[in-house]
């Protein structure tokens, strides 16, 4: 996996995979067969709950010891991977997005809120983020190495560059942009972010079920509702496919008083 360049996260994500299949199974790891795998897979479903995206990401382990590992042809292998749930995330209001900011008072945490969402970042590129990456002179937000070992670019809002500004002044963070309390280098949990935002929520009195990967969602929702082209928000995103992106198509509110039959523009 590291020949592969696979991320930090993903090599130890997958060598837990299959340490947990060998620990539960008791074998060694290359005579597990495909009957043997599945009730391991069922076993998991039943007892754990996991979710599809888990599922698939085992087969994908699963693969990847077969046929990077042993050299094995993967055809006779091969398991069918679970139906896809089509979950629509949970996003906020505008509304709602402000009043979840102005109740956080915590200046370092008002800070990692407010460039979360405006400019569309995931967690971890909130984590590993350096304060060079701020960059004033395009007010552009470079999210170096992100998901899938990609560079990119987004955009930068005047108003989070103040509260950086101010956070930074105070704080002098060393390395990481947002580092641990006391720990000059180390950056934050990913707990430690999650809760950040749940006990914003709480404050402001806001009931849904959100997380901090909520605050890019609601990111790409408002920009769609502001008209902004699906396209450039791919590319803010960072997604790969515009299928992705297109997701909150359907989260978007609108309001269809306001729109204009193209009937309306024509000369009859």
């Amino acid at each position: 996996m590291q020949l592969r360049n696979y991320s930090p996260r993903t090599v130890k994500t997958y060598s837990d995979h299959l340490a947990r299949i060998g620990d539960e199974m008791q074998l060694s790891l290359d005579v597990v067969t495909v009957p043997q795998f599945k009730a391991y897979l069922h076993k998991r479903i039943v007892n754990d709950n996991i979710s599809t995206s888990l599922i698939n990401q085992t087969i994908s382990v699963f693969k990847l010891l077969q046929v990077d590992v042993l050299g094995r042809e993967w055809e006779q292998f091969k398991i069918k991977r679970p139906r896809r749930e089509k979950k629509l995330p949970v996003v906020l209001s505008v509304g709602e997005v402000e009043k979840l900011i102005s109740v956080t008072q915590n200046i370092k945490h008002r800070a990692i809120i407010a460039l979360a969402y405006s400019a569309g970042l995931r967690r971890q590129e909130v984590q590993l983020i350096k304060p060079v990456s701020i960059d004033s002179a395009l007010m552009q937000v470079r999210v170096v190495q992100g998901k899938g070992k990609k560079d990119r670019n987004t955009i930068l809002s005047p108003k989070a560059l103040d509260l950086l500004r101010t956070y930074y002044k105070i704080q002098r963070p060393k390395i990481f942009l947002f580092e641990s309390q006391g720990k000059t280098g180390v950056p934050l949990a990913d707990s430690t972010l999650n809760e950040i935002v749940k006990q914003s929520a709480a404050k402001a009195g806001i009931k849904k079920k959100i997380s901090f990967h909520t605050l890019r969602h609601c990111f790409a929702t408002h920009l769609l509702e502001k008209g902004v082209n699906l396209r450039i928000i791919q590319e803010f995103m960072g997604h790969v496919s515009l299928k992705t992106t297109s997701i909150y198509l359907h989260l978007v509110n609108v309001q269809p008083s306001g729109i204009v039959s193209p009937l309306d523009s024509m000369d009859i």
